[in-house]
């Protein structure tokens, strides 16, 4: 299991201590460090969610509500809740949401992914951005977002994958493994955290792998679309 810090300790305690740590820099460096090609990630994978026209939705590791924000002005939906176990990203999300003046439509709430605090079929549609890879226990999760899900439900997934054609596979991976982290080092004050993203992306499970997590989870019609030459896939699945 790939953990933010070479310490002992469960995954899922390092993971919000790191995005604690990093949390006054993180939206500046998501746009730094995907020259900005991230707002357009987010803008097709709530597409996928216009189709359903969902009332009830939950972001799973929300972050600083980059994803429930856009969705709200998009989407327009009664309600939406964003929960993440990093409280110092949902403090800058509160603020993010007060200034827009979208307090009625998004609540952010402190917990866990992998015991999401709601009753079963409560929602018409679970997203994640760049989140599912954090997990300690993937299939746990995913098993949350299922049981929360309303029969027929829809659920869009964004994540980092690993470009296959030559030679943007090793451009790819020399930025992630090699500039990106020391990029991170520098603007961030923590010299694991941007290590921790390109070694995560490396063990996650993408693509078909993923699919098959999925449908072992119960997902129905699991499909998945790479973005930008393979940085990034859209995962999309129904209850």
């Amino acid at each position: 299991m790939i953990k933010p810090y070479n310490e002992a300790g469960a995954k899922k305690s390092q993971v919000s201590t790191m995005f604690n740590r990093i949390a006054p820099y993180y939206d500046f460096l998501n746009r730094l460090l995907s020259l900005g090609i991230d707002h357009s990630w987010r803008r097709k994978a709530i597409r996928e969610l216009a189709k359903s026209k969902p009332q009830y939705i939950l972001d799973v590791a929300t972050g600083t509500a980059d994803v429930a924000i856009a969705m709200a002005r998009t989407l327009h939906p009664a309600k939406i809740i964003g929960i993440d176990i990093a409280p110092e990203m949902l403090q800058i999300g509160r603020q993010k949401i007060k200034k827009q003046g979208l307090n009625s439509q998004i609540e952010l709430q402190e917990g866990d992914s992998e015991a999401l605090p709601f009753p079963t079929e409560s929602f018409d549609a679970v997203t994640a951005a760049f989140g599912v890879r954090n997990f300690e226990n993937l299939e746990k999760g995913l098993q949350e977002m299922y049981r929360v899900l309303k029969p027929a439900g829809k659920m869009v997934i964004l994540e980092f994958s690993q470009p296959k054609i030559f030679p943007f596979k090793q451009i790819f991976n020399a930025y992630f493994k090699y500039l990106l982290p020391i990029i991170g080092r520098l603007t961030s004050k923590d010299p694991r955290a941007y290590q921790y993203l390109y070694e995560s992306v490396q063990a996650f499970p993408e693509g078909q792998d993923f699919i098959g997590i999925l449908e072992k989870t119960g997902f129905k019609s699991n499909q998945c679309t790479p973005l930008t030459l393979g940085v990034c896939s859209i995962y999309v699945s129904y209850k």
